[in-house]
């Protein structure tokens, strides 16, 4: 099978939120779409490894932040390639309380919704979410996932359902950033930062 077809499949960026306790835990995901208008319901998919999925499953709440093109990659790299089990991700995030949840001040709008139902599929679970408060924030052009790929140059974690592992051969010197996964071609200047996900070189291995 040519698995190359799914990447004409349409995406965006997201950041889904939740509460684990009294932490605040987020995760990026992509698979996100609006199913009814009457009640609005949305699904959205959310691997079994993330901690933000069990605190879903928890507090039967989600809060889904539409992300912009010029998001800051930092936001890309803490809530996409580290895990709120170890760090709080909003920790040195610009953000305000909308209904006691944290959303990004970057963020074009949010949505909260009450969990009414969910489906678990293989690697992920589908919950599917009523939305109970929405509010739009901003004009900018929301980030789809061929943006991501294609001008930032993002790579999918492992935990993303469109996740394909990819191989890259040249005669260049390569280094792969150990938090996203980027791969460097060429030497590696002493201020260079990850265009993903924004850590320095230090944290680059040579492949």
């Amino acid at each position: 099978m040519d698995k190359s077809i799914l990447k004409d499949l349409s995406y965006g960026v997201y950041l889904v939120s939740s509460k684990k306790e009294d932490k605040d835990v987020g995760c990026i995901v992509n698979s996100a779409m609006q199913i009814t208008s009457n009640p609005v319901t949305l699904a959205i998919s959310v691997n079994l490894d993330n901690y933000t999925n069990r605190a879903i499953k928890e507090t039967k709440e989600m809060v889904l932040s539409i992300l912009p093109e010029e998001v800051d990659s930092k936001v890309i790299g803490t809530f996409g390639f580290q895990t709120s089990r170890d760090i709080d991700k909003f920790e040195e995030m610009d953000y305000e309380l909308k209904d006691g949840y944290p959303i990004l001040t970057s963020a074009i709008g949010y949505l909260r919704m009450k969990v009414v139902d969910m489906l678990e599929v293989g690697t992920h679970t589908v919950f599917i979410g009523e939305v109970v408060a929405m509010e739009k924030l901003g004009d900018s052009t929301p980030m789809t996932y061929a943006y991501y790929h294609q001008v930032k140059k993002g790579k999918s974690p492992k935990n993303a359902p469109t996740y394909q592992e990819e191989t890259k051969e040249t005669g260049k010197k390569q280094y792969v950033c150990s938090i996203c996964g980027y791969v460097h071609e060429g030497d590696l200047p002493e201020d260079f930062v990850c265009p993903v996900c924004g850590v320095g070189r230090e944290l680059f291995k040579e492949m």
